[in-house]
Protein backbone atom coordinates (compact mmCIF):
# COMPACT_ATOMS: atom_id res chain seq x y z
CA UNK A 1 0.00 0.00 0.00
CA UNK A 2 2.76 2.33 0.95
CA UNK A 3 4.57 1.45 -2.45
CA UNK A 4 1.39 2.43 -4.30
CA UNK A 5 1.06 6.02 -1.92
CA UNK A 6 4.72 6.26 -3.10
CA UNK A 7 4.17 6.11 -6.56
CA UNK A 8 1.14 8.47 -6.55
CA UNK A 9 3.09 10.36 -5.19
CA UNK A 10 5.97 10.78 -7.51
CA UNK A 11 3.25 10.97 -10.12
CA UNK A 12 1.28 13.85 -8.67
CA UNK A 13 4.79 15.81 -8.01
CA UNK A 14 6.53 15.12 -11.49
CA UNK A 15 2.88 15.73 -12.99
CA UNK A 16 2.73 19.45 -11.60
CA UNK A 17 6.39 20.25 -12.41
CA UNK A 18 5.28 19.26 -16.29
CA UNK A 19 2.19 21.53 -15.45
CA UNK A 20 4.73 24.56 -14.19
CA UNK A 21 7.41 24.04 -16.81
CA UNK A 22 4.47 24.42 -19.63
CA UNK A 23 2.77 27.12 -18.03
CA UNK A 24 6.06 29.01 -17.61
CA UNK A 25 7.15 28.14 -21.28
CA UNK A 26 4.08 29.93 -23.04
CA UNK A 27 4.45 32.34 -20.35
CA UNK A 28 7.86 33.93 -20.27
CA UNK A 29 8.01 35.34 -23.96
CA UNK A 30 5.03 37.54 -24.06
CA UNK A 31 5.98 40.07 -21.38
CA UNK A 32 10.25 39.67 -22.71
CA UNK A 33 8.68 40.51 -26.22
CA UNK A 34 6.14 43.50 -25.18
CA UNK A 35 8.77 45.03 -23.33
CA UNK A 36 11.03 45.08 -26.18
CA UNK A 37 8.36 46.69 -28.48
CA UNK A 38 7.61 49.49 -26.07
CA UNK A 39 11.52 50.18 -25.58
CA UNK A 40 11.31 49.48 -21.95
CA UNK A 41 14.62 49.24 -19.86
CA UNK A 42 15.23 45.98 -18.21
CA UNK A 43 14.44 47.16 -14.48
CA UNK A 44 10.44 47.38 -15.81
CA UNK A 45 11.09 44.15 -18.60
CA UNK A 46 11.96 42.31 -15.30
CA UNK A 47 8.91 43.69 -13.56
CA UNK A 48 6.85 42.59 -16.45
CA UNK A 49 8.21 39.28 -16.08
CA UNK A 50 7.11 39.00 -12.52
CA UNK A 51 3.91 40.40 -12.57
CA UNK A 52 2.81 38.14 -15.83
CA UNK A 53 4.10 34.94 -13.68
CA UNK A 54 2.00 35.77 -10.37
CA UNK A 55 -0.51 37.01 -12.40
CA UNK A 56 -0.86 33.48 -14.79
CA UNK A 57 -0.38 31.60 -11.82
CA UNK A 58 -3.42 33.20 -10.08
CA UNK A 59 -5.59 32.98 -13.06
CA UNK A 60 -4.89 29.45 -13.76
CA UNK A 61 -5.69 28.99 -9.71
CA UNK A 62 -9.00 31.10 -10.07
CA UNK A 63 -10.66 29.34 -13.29
CA UNK A 64 -9.87 26.06 -11.70
CA UNK A 65 -11.14 26.58 -8.69
CA UNK A 66 -14.16 28.99 -8.86
CA UNK A 67 -14.15 29.56 -12.79
CA UNK A 68 -14.20 27.01 -15.48
CA UNK A 69 -13.21 24.35 -12.94
CA UNK A 70 -11.02 22.75 -15.94
CA UNK A 71 -7.47 22.26 -16.23
CA UNK A 72 -6.83 24.84 -18.93
CA UNK A 73 -4.03 27.42 -18.87
CA UNK A 74 -4.91 30.41 -18.78
CA UNK A 75 -2.25 32.45 -20.24
CA UNK A 76 -1.54 35.33 -22.13
CA UNK A 77 -3.94 35.73 -25.55
CA UNK A 78 -2.07 34.84 -28.51
CA UNK A 79 -4.81 37.07 -30.41
CA UNK A 80 -4.61 39.87 -28.29
CA UNK A 81 -0.73 39.81 -27.94
CA UNK A 82 -0.56 39.97 -31.71
CA UNK A 83 -2.57 43.08 -31.53
CA UNK A 84 -0.70 44.55 -28.73
CA UNK A 85 2.62 43.90 -31.22
CA UNK A 86 0.96 45.36 -33.94
CA UNK A 87 -0.69 48.54 -32.35
CA UNK A 88 2.75 48.85 -31.72
CA UNK A 89 4.66 48.68 -34.79
CA UNK A 90 2.44 50.71 -36.56
CA UNK A 91 3.13 53.97 -34.41
CA UNK A 92 5.03 55.61 -36.94
CA UNK A 93 2.36 55.13 -39.46
CA UNK A 94 -0.25 56.46 -37.51
CA UNK A 95 2.01 59.21 -35.74
CA UNK A 96 1.68 58.53 -31.98
CA UNK A 97 4.24 57.65 -29.62
CA UNK A 98 4.74 54.45 -27.98
CA UNK A 99 3.26 56.01 -24.87
CA UNK A 100 0.09 57.24 -26.43
CA UNK A 101 -0.87 53.69 -28.17
CA UNK A 102 -0.06 52.08 -24.78
CA UNK A 103 -2.46 54.18 -23.38
CA UNK A 104 -5.15 53.47 -25.76
CA UNK A 105 -4.86 50.15 -25.07
CA UNK A 106 -4.65 50.27 -21.55
CA UNK A 107 -8.27 52.16 -21.74
CA UNK A 108 -9.16 50.05 -24.22
CA UNK A 109 -8.60 46.78 -21.91
CA UNK A 110 -10.13 48.49 -18.36
CA UNK A 111 -13.24 49.29 -20.08
CA UNK A 112 -13.82 46.51 -22.02
CA UNK A 113 -12.55 43.88 -19.57
CA UNK A 114 -15.45 45.61 -17.13
CA UNK A 115 -18.47 45.45 -20.11
CA UNK A 116 -17.24 41.37 -20.20
CA UNK A 117 -17.58 41.21 -16.40
CA UNK A 118 -20.53 42.98 -15.71
CA UNK A 119 -22.20 41.16 -18.88
CA UNK A 120 -20.72 37.94 -17.43
CA UNK A 121 -21.85 38.95 -14.15
CA UNK A 122 -25.66 39.15 -15.46
CA UNK A 123 -25.57 36.39 -17.75
CA UNK A 124 -25.34 38.66 -21.04
CA UNK A 125 -22.87 36.62 -22.83
CA UNK A 126 -25.15 33.73 -24.16
CA UNK A 127 -25.45 35.22 -27.82
CA UNK A 128 -22.10 34.49 -27.33
CA UNK A 129 -22.54 30.71 -28.37
CA UNK A 130 -25.09 31.34 -31.24
CA UNK A 131 -22.29 33.51 -33.20
CA UNK A 132 -19.65 31.07 -31.94
CA UNK A 133 -21.27 27.63 -33.15
CA UNK A 134 -19.67 24.53 -34.24
CA UNK A 135 -17.99 25.08 -37.25
CA UNK A 136 -16.70 28.38 -35.94
CA UNK A 137 -15.12 26.86 -33.15
CA UNK A 138 -13.49 24.30 -35.40
CA UNK A 139 -12.38 26.90 -37.90
CA UNK A 140 -10.86 29.09 -34.35
CA UNK A 141 -8.93 25.22 -33.93
CA UNK A 142 -7.60 24.66 -37.09
CA UNK A 143 -6.38 27.81 -37.32
CA UNK A 144 -4.73 27.84 -33.95
CA UNK A 145 -2.74 24.59 -34.92
CA UNK A 146 -1.62 26.37 -37.68
CA UNK A 147 -0.53 29.60 -35.96
CA UNK A 148 1.20 28.13 -33.02
CA UNK A 149 2.78 25.76 -34.97
CA UNK A 150 4.34 28.56 -37.51
CA UNK A 151 4.95 30.56 -34.10
CA UNK A 152 7.03 27.42 -32.55
CA UNK A 153 8.57 26.33 -35.30
CA UNK A 154 9.89 30.09 -36.05
CA UNK A 155 10.75 30.42 -32.45
CA UNK A 156 13.36 27.29 -32.26
CA UNK A 157 15.91 29.07 -34.77
CA UNK A 158 17.89 31.43 -32.96
CA UNK A 159 18.95 34.74 -35.28
CA UNK A 160 21.53 37.09 -34.49
CA UNK A 161 20.79 40.62 -34.66
CA UNK A 162 21.60 41.00 -38.33
CA UNK A 163 18.98 38.22 -38.90
CA UNK A 164 21.50 35.27 -39.62
CA UNK A 165 20.79 32.12 -38.39
CA UNK A 166 22.76 30.79 -35.50
CA UNK A 167 22.88 27.36 -36.73
CA UNK A 168 24.41 25.38 -33.65
CA UNK A 169 21.59 26.60 -31.22
CA UNK A 170 19.07 25.95 -34.02
CA UNK A 171 19.99 22.13 -34.68
CA UNK A 172 19.94 21.71 -30.84
CA UNK A 173 16.21 22.96 -30.59
CA UNK A 174 15.40 20.49 -33.58
CA UNK A 175 17.60 17.61 -31.81
CA UNK A 176 15.53 18.65 -28.79
CA UNK A 177 12.16 18.62 -30.48
CA UNK A 178 12.99 15.14 -32.36
CA UNK A 179 13.50 13.92 -28.66
CA UNK A 180 10.86 14.53 -27.07
CA UNK A 181 8.70 12.98 -30.42
CA UNK A 182 10.54 10.04 -29.79
CA UNK A 183 9.77 9.72 -26.46
CA UNK A 184 5.85 10.52 -27.02
CA UNK A 185 5.99 8.01 -30.09
CA UNK A 186 8.34 5.33 -29.15
CA UNK A 187 8.63 5.41 -25.33
CA UNK A 188 6.87 3.44 -22.53
CA UNK A 189 3.67 5.75 -21.20
CA UNK A 190 5.59 6.67 -18.08
CA UNK A 191 8.01 9.27 -20.29
CA UNK A 192 5.31 9.45 -22.88
CA UNK A 193 3.44 11.13 -20.03
CA UNK A 194 6.22 13.24 -18.86
CA UNK A 195 8.15 13.85 -22.66
CA UNK A 196 7.31 17.82 -21.90
CA UNK A 197 9.15 18.44 -18.69
CA UNK A 198 12.00 15.98 -19.84
CA UNK A 199 12.66 17.41 -23.03
CA UNK A 200 13.14 20.61 -20.55
CA UNK A 201 15.39 19.43 -18.80
CA UNK A 202 17.56 18.01 -21.31
CA UNK A 203 17.37 20.87 -23.69
CA UNK A 204 18.18 23.32 -20.78
CA UNK A 205 20.92 21.48 -19.52
CA UNK A 206 22.81 20.40 -22.83
CA UNK A 207 22.22 24.36 -23.92
CA UNK A 208 24.09 25.37 -20.86
CA UNK A 209 26.72 22.54 -21.30
CA UNK A 210 27.49 23.86 -25.00
CA UNK A 211 26.57 27.23 -24.88
CA UNK A 212 27.33 28.77 -21.54
CA UNK A 213 27.29 32.53 -22.36
CA UNK A 214 23.78 32.13 -22.65
CA UNK A 215 21.55 34.38 -20.91
CA UNK A 216 22.31 35.76 -17.46
CA UNK A 217 19.97 36.74 -14.35
CA UNK A 218 19.84 40.39 -14.51
CA UNK A 219 20.57 42.29 -11.38
CA UNK A 220 17.02 44.32 -11.89
CA UNK A 221 15.48 40.91 -11.15
CA UNK A 222 16.27 41.01 -7.56
CA UNK A 223 14.03 44.39 -6.93
CA UNK A 224 10.64 44.34 -6.26
CA UNK A 225 8.58 46.49 -7.65
CA UNK A 226 5.21 47.50 -8.94
CA UNK A 227 4.49 50.08 -11.15
CA UNK A 228 1.15 51.13 -12.63
CA UNK A 229 0.38 51.89 -16.23
CA UNK A 230 3.88 50.88 -17.44
CA UNK A 231 3.34 51.16 -21.34
CA UNK A 232 1.35 54.51 -20.75
CA UNK A 233 -1.23 56.55 -18.82
CA UNK A 234 -5.11 55.98 -20.17
CA UNK A 235 -5.97 58.45 -22.68
CA UNK A 236 -9.07 58.82 -25.16
CA UNK A 237 -6.94 57.55 -28.12
CA UNK A 238 -10.61 56.54 -29.44
CA UNK A 239 -9.70 54.74 -32.60
CA UNK A 240 -7.02 52.17 -30.50
CA UNK A 241 -9.68 51.74 -27.72
CA UNK A 242 -12.40 50.83 -30.44
CA UNK A 243 -9.90 48.07 -32.22
CA UNK A 244 -8.88 46.65 -28.25
CA UNK A 245 -12.25 46.09 -27.48
CA UNK A 246 -13.43 44.66 -30.62
CA UNK A 247 -10.73 42.23 -30.01
CA UNK A 248 -11.16 41.57 -26.76
CA UNK A 249 -14.83 40.33 -27.54
CA UNK A 250 -13.38 38.41 -30.07
CA UNK A 251 -11.01 36.98 -27.87
CA UNK A 252 -13.94 35.27 -25.74
CA UNK A 253 -14.20 32.80 -28.46
CA UNK A 254 -10.98 31.28 -26.72
CA UNK A 255 -13.02 30.49 -23.71
CA UNK A 256 -15.99 29.25 -25.41
CA UNK A 257 -13.97 26.46 -27.72
CA UNK A 258 -11.44 25.39 -24.78
CA UNK A 259 -13.87 25.16 -22.27
CA UNK A 260 -16.14 23.40 -24.66
CA UNK A 261 -13.64 21.08 -26.00
CA UNK A 262 -12.54 20.69 -22.68
CA UNK A 263 -16.13 19.24 -21.16
CA UNK A 264 -15.84 16.66 -24.35
CA UNK A 265 -12.73 15.72 -23.51
CA UNK A 266 -13.40 15.03 -19.77
CA UNK A 267 -17.15 13.51 -20.95
CA UNK A 268 -18.68 16.57 -18.36
CA UNK A 269 -21.37 19.29 -19.48
CA UNK A 270 -20.34 22.74 -20.05
CA UNK A 271 -23.21 24.72 -18.67
CA UNK A 272 -23.46 28.67 -19.16
CA UNK A 273 -23.07 29.39 -15.66
CA UNK A 274 -19.36 27.64 -15.82
CA UNK A 275 -19.12 29.92 -19.07
CA UNK A 276 -20.18 33.08 -17.48
CA UNK A 277 -17.78 32.37 -14.15
CA UNK A 278 -15.19 31.92 -16.85
CA UNK A 279 -16.27 35.30 -19.02
CA UNK A 280 -16.19 36.90 -15.59
CA UNK A 281 -12.46 36.05 -14.24
CA UNK A 282 -11.67 37.07 -18.02
CA UNK A 283 -13.35 40.43 -17.73
CA UNK A 284 -11.81 40.64 -13.83
CA UNK A 285 -8.08 39.88 -16.03
CA UNK A 286 -8.24 42.19 -18.81
CA UNK A 287 -8.97 45.29 -16.28
CA UNK A 288 -5.38 43.98 -14.15
CA UNK A 289 -3.78 43.53 -17.63
CA UNK A 290 -4.36 47.30 -18.58
CA UNK A 291 -3.31 48.38 -14.95
CA UNK A 292 -0.05 46.19 -15.14
CA UNK A 293 1.08 46.63 -19.12
CA UNK A 294 0.06 42.66 -19.38
CA UNK A 295 -2.17 41.32 -22.15
CA UNK A 296 -5.18 40.01 -21.40
CA UNK A 297 -5.60 36.05 -20.08
CA UNK A 298 -7.65 33.72 -22.23
CA UNK A 299 -8.02 30.01 -21.60
CA UNK A 300 -5.93 28.17 -24.24
CA UNK A 301 -7.93 25.78 -26.11
CA UNK A 302 -4.28 24.86 -27.30
CA UNK A 303 -4.02 23.09 -23.91
CA UNK A 304 -6.25 20.24 -24.96
CA UNK A 305 -3.29 18.87 -27.10
CA UNK A 306 -1.06 18.86 -23.99
CA UNK A 307 -4.03 17.05 -21.52
CA UNK A 308 -4.23 14.54 -24.54
CA UNK A 309 0.07 14.55 -24.91
CA UNK A 310 0.42 13.94 -21.13
CA UNK A 311 -2.68 11.45 -20.91
CA UNK A 312 -2.63 13.43 -16.95
CA UNK A 313 -6.36 14.68 -16.55
CA UNK A 314 -6.41 15.28 -12.53
CA UNK A 315 -7.27 19.07 -11.64
CA UNK A 316 -4.33 18.95 -8.82
CA UNK A 317 -1.50 18.84 -10.73
CA UNK A 318 -2.41 21.77 -12.50
CA UNK A 319 -3.79 23.89 -9.58
CA UNK A 320 -0.31 23.00 -7.60
CA UNK A 321 1.63 24.26 -11.35
CA UNK A 322 -0.07 27.55 -11.01
CA UNK A 323 0.42 27.98 -7.66
CA UNK A 324 4.35 27.51 -8.26
CA UNK A 325 3.92 30.33 -10.83
CA UNK A 326 2.38 32.63 -8.20
CA UNK A 327 5.44 31.41 -5.61
CA UNK A 328 8.13 32.18 -8.83
CA UNK A 329 6.55 35.68 -9.71
CA UNK A 330 6.64 36.82 -5.92
CA UNK A 331 10.27 35.87 -5.68
CA UNK A 332 12.47 38.53 -8.10
CA UNK A 333 15.83 36.37 -8.12
CA UNK A 334 13.32 32.78 -8.79
CA UNK A 335 11.71 34.46 -11.96
CA UNK A 336 15.05 35.84 -13.24
CA UNK A 337 16.78 32.43 -13.30
CA UNK A 338 13.84 30.85 -14.92
CA UNK A 339 13.90 33.85 -17.62
CA UNK A 340 17.14 32.32 -18.64
CA UNK A 341 15.74 29.63 -20.17
CA UNK A 342 16.82 29.15 -23.41
CA UNK A 343 13.73 30.06 -25.57
CA UNK A 344 14.67 27.85 -28.74
CA UNK A 345 14.61 25.06 -25.99
CA UNK A 346 10.70 26.19 -25.04
CA UNK A 347 9.55 26.23 -28.44
CA UNK A 348 11.03 23.05 -29.46
CA UNK A 349 9.18 21.55 -26.57
CA UNK A 350 5.91 23.37 -26.70
CA UNK A 351 6.05 22.61 -30.95
CA UNK A 352 5.79 19.24 -30.26
CA UNK A 353 3.02 19.07 -27.37
CA UNK A 354 0.93 20.93 -30.14
CA UNK A 355 1.11 18.54 -32.28
CA UNK A 356 -1.94 16.91 -30.61
CA UNK A 357 -3.56 19.78 -31.24
CA UNK A 358 -4.79 18.84 -34.92
CA UNK A 359 -6.23 15.37 -34.01
CA UNK A 360 -8.12 17.91 -31.90
CA UNK A 361 -9.17 20.12 -34.76
CA UNK A 362 -10.08 16.58 -36.85
CA UNK A 363 -12.02 15.31 -33.96
CA UNK A 364 -14.07 18.43 -34.24
CA UNK A 365 -15.57 17.80 -37.54
CA UNK A 366 -16.12 14.17 -37.37
CA UNK A 367 -19.42 13.30 -38.14
CA UNK A 368 -19.81 15.94 -40.48
CA UNK A 369 -20.79 15.61 -44.11
CA UNK A 370 -19.33 17.92 -46.83
CA UNK A 371 -20.42 18.23 -50.53
CA UNK A 372 -18.71 20.26 -53.28
CA UNK A 373 -20.30 23.53 -51.92
CA UNK A 374 -20.91 22.76 -48.43
CA UNK A 375 -17.12 22.07 -48.28
CA UNK A 376 -16.23 26.25 -48.36
CA UNK A 377 -17.99 26.57 -44.97
CA UNK A 378 -14.89 25.34 -43.58
CA UNK A 379 -12.38 25.44 -46.48
CA UNK A 380 -13.13 29.19 -47.15
CA UNK A 381 -12.36 30.63 -43.59
CA UNK A 382 -9.34 28.29 -42.96
CA UNK A 383 -7.51 28.20 -46.04
CA UNK A 384 -8.46 32.67 -46.39
CA UNK A 385 -6.97 32.63 -42.79
CA UNK A 386 -3.79 29.99 -43.74
CA UNK A 387 -3.13 32.11 -46.54
CA UNK A 388 -3.13 35.61 -44.61
CA UNK A 389 -1.18 34.20 -42.21
CA UNK A 390 1.76 32.62 -44.30
CA UNK A 391 2.06 36.10 -46.11
CA UNK A 392 4.17 39.44 -45.60
CA UNK A 393 2.34 41.99 -42.99
CA UNK A 394 4.02 44.66 -45.19
CA UNK A 395 1.32 43.64 -48.00
CA UNK A 396 -1.67 45.07 -45.79
CA UNK A 397 0.48 48.61 -45.29
CA UNK A 398 -1.26 50.49 -47.81
CA UNK A 399 -4.51 49.55 -45.78
CA UNK A 400 -5.21 52.23 -42.84
CA UNK A 401 -3.42 51.92 -39.92
CA UNK A 402 -5.81 51.33 -37.75
CA UNK A 403 -7.46 48.65 -39.30
CA UNK A 404 -4.43 46.65 -40.14
CA UNK A 405 -3.93 44.85 -36.94
CA UNK A 406 -7.37 43.48 -37.50
CA UNK A 407 -7.08 42.39 -41.21
CA UNK A 408 -3.55 41.45 -41.44
CA UNK A 409 -3.78 38.73 -38.63
CA UNK A 410 -4.98 35.39 -40.44
CA UNK A 411 -6.49 34.12 -37.78
CA UNK A 412 -8.53 36.89 -36.97
CA UNK A 413 -9.86 37.01 -40.58
CA UNK A 414 -10.61 33.08 -40.60
CA UNK A 415 -12.62 33.29 -37.53
CA UNK A 416 -14.92 36.45 -38.71
CA UNK A 417 -15.09 34.88 -42.14
CA UNK A 418 -16.43 31.96 -40.75
CA UNK A 419 -19.25 33.96 -38.38
CA UNK A 420 -20.05 35.81 -41.47
CA UNK A 421 -20.42 32.30 -43.39
CA UNK A 422 -22.54 30.48 -40.42
CA UNK A 423 -24.56 34.02 -40.02
CA UNK A 424 -25.90 34.12 -43.91
CA UNK A 425 -25.59 31.32 -45.53
CA UNK A 426 -28.31 28.31 -45.05
CA UNK A 427 -26.20 25.56 -45.43
CA UNK A 428 -28.30 22.97 -44.53
CA UNK A 429 -30.47 23.35 -47.08
CA UNK A 430 -27.46 22.98 -49.18
CA UNK A 431 -26.15 19.58 -47.81
CA UNK A 432 -28.38 17.55 -50.14
CA UNK A 433 -26.51 17.39 -53.18
CA UNK A 434 -22.89 17.01 -54.68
Amino acid sequence: MSQTTNRHFLTSTFASLQWFVFIFANTIVVPISIGAAFALDSQMIAELIRNSLAITGIACVLQGVVGHRFPLLEGHSGLMWGLVLNLCYSADAVGMSLVEIGGGIATGMLISGAIVAVLAALNGLRFMQKIFTPMVMSVFLFLLTFQLVMIFFEGMFKRTADGLIEWPETLLALAVAAFVSMLKIIGSEKLGNFSILIGIVVGWVLHMMLFPAGESVPASASVMSITLFPLGVPNLNIPIIVVTCIATLINLSNSITAVTTAAQLFGEDAPQSRLNRSYLLNGLYSMAGGVLGLVTHAPFASTIGFLQSTRILDRRPFLIGGMLMVGTGLLPMMSGVLATMPVTIGNAVLLVAYFQLLGTSLSSIRGWVFNSITIHRIALPVLVGLGVLSIDPAYFQDIPALVQPLLSNGFIVGVLLSIVLELLVPWDRKNSGL
